[in-house]
């Protein structure tokens, strides 16, 4: 099982680092990333693999939530599932 993990916001010092520290916490495993900086806006990909996740998978989109808001980001995790839902035509 994967889940996709979105960040967009200003770029800052330790994005990467605190996103993927979130993870490793559940123990979810980061399998891909893509990252970009558009002038001073930072956007970032995550593929993730969460088939041995600790936690409720809610659990870990929360802290992601909460990790968004006091670093002023949205980001977003999604399960593969509903992403894939979501982008089928």
């Amino acid at each position: 099982m994967r889940a996709v993990i979105t960040v967009i916001g200003k770029d800052t010092v330790g994005i990467l680092h605190k996103v993927s520290g979130i993870c490793a916490n559940h123990n979810v495993n980061v399998i891909e990333v893509t990252q970009s900086v558009l002038q001073d806006m930072f956007a970032m990909i995550m593929m993730v693999d969460i088939s041995r996740i600790t936690s409720d998978f809610s659990a870990l989109s929360d802290e992601m939530t909460t990790l968004g808001k006091e670093q002023n980001l949205a980001i977003h995790c999604m399960h593969e599932d509903i992403f894939n839902s979501m982008h089928k035509i």
